[in-house]
């Protein structure tokens, strides 16, 4: 079934010539979207499960531990919604999935867990960029930003021992309420208007 036979249709085909009156059954449309968010979330991150990719255990193994670990530490929820999503990226950004997370998240989450996250790649890259001929120290370029000790904690205590096949992580399913909170109404987004 075609989505236009269900649902009432703008009039306009250059946005220039939309009307309020369009705008009004877009905005319908987009909170139908926008409401299934964390689901879709939630069903991307099982993407990694029996991926691999070398390691010890699947990405969303390594994703589960991360968060568990985050979690058990006492982190709130926000942080620990974002250690479950900070490699989400791996999938479609291979080359930058700490960008693809970050952008995931950004509206959703404070500036400083943006941060954190979507440098995280290269905070992480300090225990094993030298086996790859590259600098471990690249993240001394961030040294006295306000989140660099937030990140290289984050990748201490949680990313980098996140690859134990001994280590049994909460399930996704535990998450999924943390998930739905922190995804259930943006805190920074010009889209905000539409919900």
């Amino acid at each position: 079934m075609n989505n236009h036979e269900t649902h009432d249709v703008v009039s306009f085909t250059a946005l220039k010539d939309s009307t309020a009156e369009d705008w009004k059954i877009l905005r319908a449309h987009f909170q139908q979207l926008a409401s299934g968010l964390p689901d879709r979330i939630l069903d991307h991150l099982k993407l990694l499960n029996g991926d691999f990719g070398g390691f010890p255990v699947d990405r969303l193994q390594h994703s589960l531990q991360t968060a568990t670990l985050a979690h058990q530490a006492g982190e709130d929820e926000e942080y620990v919604v974002c250690a479950l999503l900070h490699d989400i990226g791996d999938t479609l950004g291979c080359y930058n999935h700490a960008d693809i997370a970050a952008a995931i998240l950004q509206p959703f989450v404070s500036e400083e867990n943006h941060w954190m996250i979507q440098h995280h790649g290269i905070f992480q890259g300090y225990y094993f960029f030298h086996h790859l001929g590259l600098d471990r120290n690249l993240r001394e370029q961030f040294r006295g930003h306000p989140c660099f000790e937030r990140t290289a904690k984050f990748c201490e205590k949680y990313d980098n021992p996140a690859f134990d096949p001994n280590r049994k992580p909460m399930r996704l399913d535990e998450f999924a309420p943390m998930v739905r909170r922190v995804f259930s109404a943006p805190k920074r987004s010009i889209y905000s208007a539409l919900v």
